[in-house]
């Protein structure tokens, strides 16, 4: 993994402020989840996104019953 050279001391809590150019070039808002997972021996940070349970798809997704799922398969339940 190549490194940017930023380094960053984490709070009193475990926090870390990411750069504005980091924010920027993985376009995270102010809100937006982050997921983040061990791989090996480091911490990896990525924006969560969100997929439907049935199909994967990310558009039109609504919640249900704390799942995620898109109006096409909304849909197609419905017609069962």
């Amino acid at each position: 993994m190549k490194t940017k050279g930023i380094v960053r001391r984490l709070d009193d809590l475990g926090r870390i402020v990411l750069p504005i150019e980091m924010r920027r070039s993985f376009d995270l808002a102010e809100h937006d989840r982050v997921e983040i997972c061990m791989e090996g021996d480091s911490i990896v940070l990525r924006k969560y996104e969100t997929n439907c349970l049935f199909c994967g798809g990310s558009k039109d997704l609504k919640e249900f019953h704390g799942k995620q799922i898109c109006a096409k398969c909304a849909k197609s339940i419905g017609a069962l």
